[in-house]
């Protein structure tokens, strides 16, 4: 789908003008240039702005650089780069709990926890991520076909199929929350965990680097930057790759301080704020195009999209946060881990054992999409609104739960689940990228 440059420039200004207060600010208190002192909640606003900004621009640059990769290894990429933002406020607060670690020998600082807040904006991300961006695309995808009154080989009302080849981030989010399931054991994140998660993702890659090459459909901005000669086309990535990169910079730090100060100021737990807030900002963006491919009956790509996103949060991003934090702190200890972390990874980890049993026939169904949400909104509505200790047999309940419900389906579809498996092992990708979706 191509557009015409009017529309084009409207909605890059429209984003430019979002992302520039964010971004001058930032520079300027970086740089010591002269600029107006806000208050912590309006800061968070201004440099979320920013954050969204940049989560816009790197999804439309990720988008239009599939043209030049292969289908797998471009949604890895895409998946990724749509969650820049993320990587950066997260690492954020782990470098500071570094530094403190560093400092002190100790997380626990007048009642803020970096180590904490690092690990809340990760395991809130996974969990919007799962528990309501997979159930948001099924159904605006089921209610995009009842209207269309048509039916897809990956869309129909009721169930969104992923293509074949999507066995392969199955399998491997399936490796990562296997080894996840250990995490609530330990009392630190070490780098021996770093080093596995970043393994994992690393054979991703490699295994999605074999799939073969298609011609993505892009729309919007994407479509206009894809659409170009080969020079133009690369040279526009580049730059929207090099300006969302400097408005991260100029803006993550000042929003995870601002987001924590904002806590302090409105009498709200910062830890909260950074679970539940942070995440939303910089993934709204991902959210916004998988729902508008999922509307033009693209639910496939929109969930194989968010799919690749959540394998490589749960393994880059995780083994990333040791390495930040042993960078900083000058340590090997490992991040500490209290029971409140701990109970957070439970949670987290269980709920992707869910989410593979769920996708282990390589499709969401109304079912499973209600399940994954309902499941989130309790945990969600518990974490905001009961004491600790409620809340923490809440989320024990949960995982529980998680887990019971996971085995059940991952034993009735057993012979399914023995070829995804295989298939997202072993098959050749050029195999699987030839078998029609939908057939399982």
């Amino acid at each position: 789908m191509r557009m015409g440059d009017g529309p084009i420039r409207g909605r890059l200004a429209l984003v430019g003008a979002a992302a520039a207060p964010g971004a001058y600010l930032g520079a300027a208190d970086y740089l010591g240039w002269p600029h107006p002192g806000l208050g912590a909640p309006v800061a968070v606003v201004v440099f979320g702005l920013g954050i969204v900004a940049s989560a816009f621009l790197l999804t439309w640059a990720a988008e239009a650089a599939q043209v030049d990769l292969s289908a797998g290894l471009a949604i890895a990429v895409l998946a990724v780069l749509a969650v820049l933002p993320e990587y950066a406020v997260d690492l954020v607060f782990t470098f500071r709990a570094g530094q403190q670690y560093a400092e002190q020998g100790t997380c626990e600082h007048g009642g803020v926890n970096p180590c904490s807040l690092a690990l809340a904006n990760m395991t809130g991300a996974n969990r919007i991520l799962v528990g309501f961006g997979w159930p948001l695309v099924v159904l605006v995808a089921t209610v995009a076909a009842v209207r269309a009154r048509k039916r897809t080989a990956t869309t129909k009302p009721g169930r969104v199929a992923l293509k074949p080849v999507m066995a392969v981030d199955v399998v491997f989010l399936g490796l990562a929350t296997l080894y996840s399931l250990t995490l609530p054991l330990r009392s630190s994140l070490s780098l021996v965990d770093a080093v596995v998660f970043v393994g994992i993702f690393a054979a991703y890659v490699w295994r999605l680097a074999k799939a073969p090459r298609e011609r993505p459909d892009l729309t919007g901005v994407a479509a206009w930057v894809g659409g170009r000669p080969k020079t133009p086309r690369r040279t526009l990535v580049a730059v929207l790759f090099g300006t969302a990169g400097l408005v991260i910079l100029a803006t993550a730090e000042h929003f995870a301080e601002n987001l924590v100060a904002a806590g302090h100021s409105l009498g709200v737990d910062e830890f909260l704020l950074v679970q539940w807030v942070a995440p939303i900002a910089s993934e709204s963006p991902e959210l916004v195009v998988a729902c508008l491919f999922a509307a033009r009956l693209k639910a496939a790509e929109s969930l194989g999209t968010l799919l690749s996103s959540k394998v490589n949060q749960w393994t880059l991003l995780v083994g990333t946060i040791p390495i930040v934090f042993a960078l900083s702190s000058g340590t090997t200890h490992g991040l500490p881990l209290d029971d409140n972390q701990r109970l957070e990874l439970l949670i987290t980890a269980a709920q992707s054992l869910f989410a593979v049993a769920v996708l282990i026939d390589l499709g969401v169904t109304a079912l499973g999409a209600t399940g994954l949400l309902v499941l989130f909104a309790i945990q969600f509505v518990a974490s905001i609104t009961l004491s600790a200790d409620a809340n923490r047999t809440v989320f024990l309940a949960l995982s529980a739960l998680y887990g019971v419900l996971a085995i059940g389906r991952l034993i009735t579809v057993r012979r399914t689940a023995v070829r995804t498996v295989r298939d997202g092992l072993t098959t050749r990708l050029t195999e699987l990228d030839a078998e029609p979706a939908g057939r399982r």
